[in-house]
């Protein structure tokens, strides 16, 4: 499935919203979804972006790793579901909103947590999601940069 599709599906989910444990595993989801992108386009995408999508790639995992696992069939991770990156442009800028969706809903479950223990991974996963957002962010500038750099036809 296309990467557009997958962040679709990851911010309806997200905006969805639901009990607390819902609400985690939606950002899980969309973590682990931000780790196989920058994956993906370490891999596979323009060469001005690789060293930033390994660092998303870090990054996001650290997101997914502050937060308990959620009880998910692998047929049913956004993650494994992804095939094609499509335009890198527009799946990075889709997927900053999801990240910056994904600091919101954490907010609100640390401002809502009942034990310290889910205020505490509440913040350093708000912490991952924002500094996956700046990565996004410099990689959409490095292509901005390229294109700049490129001679009109």
């Amino acid at each position: 499935m296309d990467a557009m599709r997958l962040i679709g599906m990851s911010r309806r989910a997200l905006a969805g919203g639901g009990d607390p444990p819902r609400i985690m595993a939606e950002v899980w989801q969309a973590q682990a979804l931000a780790q196989a992108i920058g994956s993906r386009l370490a891999v596979t995408g323009p060469p001005e972006l690789r060293g930033e999508a390994l660092g998303l790639t870090e990054l996001a995992g650290r997101g997914c790793g502050v937060l308990d696992r959620p009880d998910i069939d692998t047929e049913a991770m956004l993650a494994a579901r992804l095939t094609d990156l499509g335009d890198a442009r527009q799946a990075l800028t889709s997927l900053g909103g999801l990240l910056g969706e994904v600091g919101i809903a954490l907010v609100g479950l640390a401002s809502a947590a009942d034990d310290e223990g889910t205020y505490w991974q509440c913040m350093e996963a708000i912490d991952a999601a924002d500094e996956s957002r700046d990565r996004v962010r410099e990689m959409l500038r490095r292509l901005t940069d390229r294109d700049e750099a490129l001679p009109a036809s």
